[in-house]
């Protein structure tokens, strides 16, 4: 009722005072989180599994709303928009890719009807899938199986990409996979989230060191709560609990990562 729609992403995505808690669970996931994030601004989220994180992002396209606070998207409450307006502005990644037994092109395509074989193979192509894509029987007529079984866990990850990259929207949400992949792979994903992330305003839920490095912010979640913010060396300095969750993830990574 009266909801109007939201024309585009210009300004801020801002968390003002919110709380959130599943009912009827008395105790909230989510305290008092405040956090601006501007547009074209990369920001990692990282934090022990159960921190908060994935609340966090699913509170942005409504999947739950605030228990208290608000969330605005360009000096708008989000409740006040139509939900359909404020989900065309958000491209979702997870590691959980939803994907259909149908072809490769319409995988990619989903949510975007309208778009031509040009454009789907386009985006393929940003997403370093275009290669595997032609290697396989039909190409981009290739039916994927249920939940897209005959590909492997990189392949549809950059499938997901693909199809971040055709619906283009301003506002990326993003959870990395967790899977170990082989270096080419991984070589490749890198490459694919780099060119996602161009120009994108990016709430990443972060477990690889690369994406954490190269965030403009990272924001530490810890039960419930922003508890550091800052940028890596930053906080690696300060011997919080980033530098401590680094120390347990990735001692043994080396700096690459």
């Amino acid at each position: 009722p009266g909801a109007f729609s939201l024309k585009g992403f210009h300004d801020s995505l801002r968390f003002e005072d919110v709380s959130f808690r599943y009912n009827p669970e008395p105790e909230p996931v989510l305290r008092h989180i405040d956090l601006t994030i501007r547009k074209g601004e990369v920001v990692a989220l990282v934090g022990m599994s159960g921190a908060g994180k994935s609340t966090f992002v699913d509170l942005i396209p409504r999947f739950h709303d605030v228990s208290e606070g608000r969330i605005l998207i360009d000096g708008y409450d989000i409740r006040d928009v139509t939900r359909q307006s404020l989900r065309a502005l958000i491209g979702i990644v997870t590691q959980e890719v939803i994907l259909f037994n149908d072809t490769i092109a319409n995988n990619i395509a989903y949510g975007r009807a309208d778009a031509t074989p040009e454009e789907v193979v386009a985006a393929a192509k940003l997403a370093f899938a275009h290669d595997f894509i032609m290697e396989m029987p039909q190409g981009y007529q290739s039916m994927i199986g249920e939940r897209g079984v005959k590909l492997s866990g990189g392949q549809r990850q950059r499938i997901a990409i693909a199809r971040a990259l055709l619906k283009d929207a301003p506002i990326l949400i993003l959870d990395e996979a967790t899977s170990e992949l082989d270096s080419e792979s991984e070589f490749m994903l890198q490459k694919a989230m780099g060119n996602l992330l161009k120009g994108r305003t990016a709430i990443v839920i972060a477990h690889r060191l690369s994406t954490i490095v190269n965030a403009d912010r990272i924001v530490v979640f810890h039960q419930g709560e922003i508890v550091e913010m800052g940028r890596h060396e930053e906080l690696l300095s300060r011997g919080g609990l980033y530098a401590r969750l680094y120390a347990i993830q990735f001692r043994g990574e080396g700096e690459n990562g």
